[in-house]
């Protein structure tokens, strides 16, 4: 097991292939819910090399001979220098549930496979056009941090990253997600967009930490559910197991009314978490590990 406690969990049948004109399509998606401009276009303070001119002055000094403007130069027989507005590449923040719960699948994928494949899709586009890409891994017995970073390299660390696989079954911190989305608030001190992978099962108090995090940024909540939590099939008398706790409980899911019962209480926590999602300034999109999750993400995003 690598140092981070992660193992890639049994059953994992990865993401599936990512399509390019799906990509294309959740390019232009995404680059709207990021506020409008597209990376690249996004002002820094400051001066610099960009293409916007900011001011035109006399040369000074330790000023870059590079920028001198040979037109104002002979104009006015004074050496003047021409300064830019910097151009800032748009940083994408992913903060990504590996917790047990996440190991779960009853349909064509686990939802950790989901979840890998909307990082990886998120990852590619926020780096398309020269942005920075930050993720922090949620819910492991030591989450990962990797700094803002742009180019093909960051796309590789990630990929080891996403390939280390989610917890092993074991208590989870549940403040786990709302301590990964303060850290985002405290580090992310410039307008950026951040995308929220989770399962949202166990977790506490993270509804403040969106709301703070959406105050400066465009954040977009994805989560990720299996079939079988919406509705409990038919399966007799079953043993399960809650994989962040260990408690054993026998169910009867013969029983209509149980079945029932059952899932209504999901519907409530759905409706919940989509309505504390909306309160809180964040897009929501909701993905299953059955069907084409790609296809649905761009449905959703568009």
């Amino acid at each position: 097991m690598p140092r981070s406690g992660l193992a890639p969990p049994p059953g994992r049948q990865g993401p599936g292939p990512l399509p390019g004109g799906a990509l294309q399509l959740l390019d232009l998606a995404l680059a709207r819910r990021a506020g409008g401009p597209l990376p690249g276009e996004h002002r820094a303070p400051g001066l610099g090399s960009g293409t916007e001119l900011a001011q035109l002055r006399p040369y000074e000094i330790g000023d870059d001979v590079r920028h001198l403007d040979p037109s104002a130069s002979a104009r006015t027989g004074v050496p003047h220098v021409r300064l830019h507005v910097p151009e800032r590449a748009l940083t994408t923040w992913v903060v990504l549930d590996v917790s047990p719960s996440m190991a779960f699948g009853t349909a064509d994928r686990l939802k950790s496979d989901v979840a890998e494949g909307a990082v990886r899709v998120i990852s590619q586009l926020a780096l398309r056009r020269g942005g920075r890409l930050a993720v922090l891994t949620s819910g492991a017995p030591r989450d990962r941090v990797l700094p803002p970073r742009g180019g093909r390299r960051t796309l590789a660390r990630i990929g080891r990253v996403l390939e280390e696989g989610v917890a092993p079954d074991g208590p989870v911190d549940p403040a786990a997600l709302a301590k990964s989305l303060w850290r985002v608030r405290r580090t992310a001190t410039q307008h950026g967009l951040v995308v929220v992978v989770s399962d949202f099962r166990g977790a506490e108090d993270w509804q403040r930490g969106v709301r703070a995090v959406a105050a400066r940024h465009a954040v977009i909540a994805i989560s990720v559910v299996d079939p079988s939590e919406v509705q409990l099939p038919d399966a007799g008398v079953v043993v399960m197991r809650d994989p962040e706790s260990g408690e054993l409980a026998e169910v009867d899911t013969s029983s209509a009314r149980l079945r029932e019962r059952f899932a209504a209480a999901e519907r409530a926590r759905r409706d919940e978490l989509r309505s504390d999602l909306r309160r809180a300034g964040a897009r929501h999109v909701e993905l299953s590990t059955r069907g084409e999750w790609m296809r649905a993400l761009a449905e959703e995003l568009r």
